[in-house]
């Protein structure tokens, strides 16, 4: 392992984001808002057209419908937001976002899902290590995930979108919720890191005081998410484990 890179056995704990760093599903998120907002903006005229870095700047790692308002707000265009149990097929905030969520759970129940190899080889290492781990994700979908790629045991709690909304935690990239995952996991961000590959992540772990931020570039890219708090960045958690064959450096903060 290389030597810049944090000593994760040494935290008092690591707390994962899930889409995009233990599992591929940010992939499956990003097809579905596309299918979404494509269908959206089609239909209501809005221009410019919806694209992958649309979903990097203003939705991934925000809770849902904060995702949806902060993309129509970068267009000019004012929908209601109606409420939580909105249907799908409703022309508000939460409709969109409930929209959205019917195309996510239907592909994920189609395709089922596998956490990167890398990142199950890692979390397994920590487990054996007797590191405790928890998962923040704001995806009201992450027990059903983390359940669906047979790995929920490790992790000691996960704080998600449910949680969040339950609680009234603000969205990344307010602090709120990787401050509510350490209290959860009952240990000191100042003593623990955080692993996030959305920049709102990133920024919301380094607000909430972890030791180490550790970003992982799915897509995001490494300057983004240093700039968002990231204290390293690597291209997959292969890289924490001593028997990675691939000893390049990563690229540091």
């Amino acid at each position: 392992m290389p030597e810049n890179l944090p000593d994760l056995l040494a935290a008092e704990g690591v707390l994962f984001d899930l889409d995009g760093v233990l599992t591929p599903t940010a992939e499956v998120h990003m097809r579905a808002w596309k299918a979404v907002f494509d269908d959206v903006f089609a239909r209501w005229g809005i221009t410019p057209a919806y694209t992958d870095a649309d979903y990097f700047d203003y939705v991934d790692g925000k809770k849902r419908y904060d995702g949806v308002a902060s993309l129509l707000r970068s267009r000019n265009a004012e929908v209601p937001w109606g409420a939580v149990d909105d249907p799908p097929e409703a022309e508000t905030i939460c409709g969109i976002g409930n929209r959205k969520n019917t195309a996510f759970a239907a592909e994920l129940r189609r395709e089922g899902i596998a956490p990167y190899p890398g990142s199950l080889a890692l979390v397994e290492r920590l487990s054996a290590a007797g590191v405790p781990m928890g998962v923040v994700s704001s995806s009201k979908n992450a027990e059903e995930v983390l359940g669906a790629a047979g790995i929920r045991s490790f992790f000691r709690i996960v704080v998600d979108g449910v949680v969040a909304e339950r609680e009234h935690l603000a969205s990344k990239p307010a602090p709120d919720m990787f401050r509510a995952g350490a209290v959860a996991l009952g240990v000191d961000p100042a003593l623990s890191v955080a692993i996030e590959d959305a920049t709102s992540g990133a920024a919301s772990a380094a607000a909430a005081g972890y030791a180490h931020v550790v970003g992982v570039d799915r897509g995001t890219g490494a300057d983004a998410l240093r700039a968002a708090g990231a204290t390293v960045v690597v291209d997959d958690l292969s890289r924490f484990l001593p028997e990675n064959p691939n000893t390049a450096a990563p690229e540091t903060a």
